[in-house]
């Protein structure tokens, strides 16, 4: 009885609990607004939940909607299929190595970025790292045509990339699909502290969509940025280089100017110190080159130099395109390009003919020797010391003959008074004087010729020695460019807006030295009647070169001026030193007076055809006095 007395009272707990529950719960219950809002938020997350999920490295760019597709079709034809395909978020992918830094463009297939890590900028944007392409200043495209024909730009069309890496290589493929085994590939392949890396184009299964009958154009353009402190003196070197039917390079001018080259082994689009390369394995049959100066007003036209484009034929074999080429990106360093034994070494302008071997053979292998072991600017003290110390038997040889002459003066002076109105017999005489004294009128000019090459050489390999770029010396914080030490409110023409020193030094050092010679040579070489005076055109050459030098000199690269102050610095010094301690005019004197008694020595080849020349004009003369 007690028990069912107690389940009684265990189910009246229950009940009242029960309905205690109740009670709250209504009391909790919420309101239609309530239930309107959260059947609203259950709605928003059902739709979020049956969204695609995107992962961190695709965005949904692909199109799948049947019907836009379709319209893709229209243009794309079976090309559609790579707008179907998923991208990269990012537009863009980089490979780089310890030299360059490349960022690949997935829409195109093409290099959108080069930076060169160890170069910087000298020009307005100094201290940033030098960009050989950036901000579409370059592009590269291929036309394509379809066999419904369609004409195709695969710079608008969207590659799939896969990077991978084999040993120490990155190897980036892009491709252009047309279906999953339909491709254009563009195979990258960038290998360790190198500029130049691998760059291969194929297909594979286009010969059915493709109409292959005539070549794909290849088009690559590129707008030069100016990385220099001087836009003129950098576009002066900045120019279109090609090679062509089998080892001939060739250049575009330096103002606009196409071409159309057969068998184009590569195209170099060069800025000066840096350049943008393309070669190729197999020759481009008949290609078309462009160059266009963009440096009209050098005030305003302050971003370009120059702007280029090159139209390079791709043929199909058995329908498919398979090149095998390479780019570069990189410094103009004659050392680096030539020693990828493909020609490379001409893009660097270092002169043609003896200008060319002296520079190679000579100029090259001692400053550079001499820039591995001290400071830049040193180096080119050195180096034109050494350089004229090596000439100075020649200066020596030059001033001797100059010195024979001074010697001849009065006697050669008598002979014009006494045969004064007879030139043929005065200049017969005057020969027979040169005979037996033993003197070579020419001897003071072959040694000035001997020494020209040089000079010449070095006008080409300066503005060439990249090593000097970023160096320093002295005032002058870059021997690449100009060492201004006074920015002008003003603007001289052909002299520029500042004012350089060493071109001022290097001018001053070159008058001194032109009165030196000029002097003695003025002494030496007596006036010819009917012969300008050489006097007076000696007196305006003084002050005409040092004029010349500063103009020409005052944007071009200090480390030229710097050569050519202190080698006319050397050659007087060497001057003074042979007109002081080793000439002896009395000495040369007696040896002439002593050659005068020995047997005539015979007429050289020169003055022999001098003198038939002299004898032939003077009977022409005597024939037209008759008449």
């Amino acid at each position: 009885m007690e028990k069912k007395k107690l389940d009684l009272n265990s189910i009246i707990g229950f009940v009242l609990i029960f309905g205690i529950m109740m009670w709250i719960m209504y009391q909790n219950k919420p309101t239609q607004a309530e239930i309107d809002k959260k059947a609203k938020q259950e709605l928003v997350e059902k739709s979020k939940s049956q969204e695609p999920k995107v992962s961190e490295t695709v965005a949904p760019v692909a199109i799948t909607d049947s019907v836009q597709v379709a319209k893709m079709k229209t243009t794309l034809g079976s090309f559609a299929y790579s707008a179907t395909l998923p991208s990269a978020k990012t537009a863009f992918t980089t490979i780089e190595n310890e030299l360059i830094i490349l960022k690949i463009a997935n829409k195109g297939g093409y290099i959108a970025e080069a930076t060169l890590k160890n170069f910087k900028q000298i020009s307005k944007d100094s201290g940033k790292l030098v960009q050989l392409i950036k901000d579409n200043n370059a592009g590269l495209n291929i036309v394509l045509q379809t066999k419904d024909n369609r004409v195709l730009n695969t710079k608008d069309m969207f590659f799939e990339p896969t990077l991978t890496k084999v040993g120490a290589n990155q190897i980036l493929s892009m491709k252009l699909k047309a279906g999953e085994n339909q491709f254009l590939e563009y195979k990258y392949v960038l290998k360790p502290n190198d500029c130049m890396l691998d760059f291969d184009v194929h297909s594979q299964g286009l010969s059915s969509l493709l109409n292959t009958t005539k070549p794909a154009d290849l088009v690559w353009n590129l707008k030069s940025y100016r990385n220099e402190k001087s836009i003129s003196y950098e576009n002066r070197y900045t120019e279109l280089i090609y090679e062509h039917e089998e080892g001939k390079d060739d250049y575009l001018n330096q103002s606009d100017d196409e071409e159309e080259a057969k068998e184009v082994t590569y195209v170099a689009f060069k800025q000066h110190f840096f350049t943008s390369i393309l070669l190729t394995k197999t020759p481009f049959k008949t290609s078309k080159l462009v160059s266009s100066n963009l440096v009209k007003d050098e005030k305003q036209d302050t971003i370009f130099t120059k702007s280029y484009s090159a139209t390079l034929p791709l043929a199909f074999n058995n329908g498919e395109v398979n090149y095998k080429m390479n780019w570069y990106y990189g410094p103009s360093d004659y050392k680096i390009l030539n020693a990828y034994d493909r020609n490379l070494d001409e893009i660097v302008s270092l002169g043609w003919g003896i200008f060319g071997w002296i520079n190679k053979f000579i100029f090259m292998p001692l400053f550079g020797l001499l820039g591995s072991l001290i400071p830049y600017g040193i180096a080119i003290i050195v180096f034109t010391i050494l350089i004229k110390l090596a000439m100075s038997p020649i200066t020596y040889k030059s001033f001797l003959s100059q010195a024979k002459m001074k010697v001849l003066r009065p006697e050669i002076t008598e002979l014009n008074e006494k045969f004064g109105k007879d030139p043929m017999k005065k200049q017969q005489e005057t020969m027979k004087l040169y005979n037996k004294a033993g003197v070579n009128p020419m001897a003071g000019c072959i040694p000035a010729l001997i020494q020209l090459p040089f000079m010449m050489a070095s006008f080409q390999f300066f503005p060439a020695a990249i090593e000097l770029r970023q160096k320093g010396f002295l005032w002058a914080d870059d021997l690449s460019s100009y060492d201004s030490i006074m920015k002008l409110p003003f603007n001289i023409p052909f002299y520029g807006d500042h004012v350089s020193l060493f071109p001022i030094l290097a001018s001053i050092a070159i008058f001194f030295y032109t009165k030196m010679t000029m002097g003695d040579q003025a002494m030496s070489a007596p006036q010819q009647e009917g012969m300008p005076d050489m006097t007076k055109i000696m007196k305006m050459m003084l002050y005409v070169s040092p004029i010349m030098m500063l103009f020409i000199f005052n944007t071009y690269g200090s480390g030229l001026s710097l050569y050519n102050f202190i080698s006319n610095l050397i050659t007087i010094g060497i001057m003074l030193v042979i007109k002081n301690y080793i000439v002896d005019d009395a000495k040369i004197h007696a040896q002439i007076q002593e050659n005068k008694l020995k047997e005539p020595k015979k007429q050289g080849k020169f003055q022999k055809k001098l003198q038939e020349v002299m004898e032939q004009a003077e009977a022409q003369k005597a024939k037209d006095k008759k008449k």
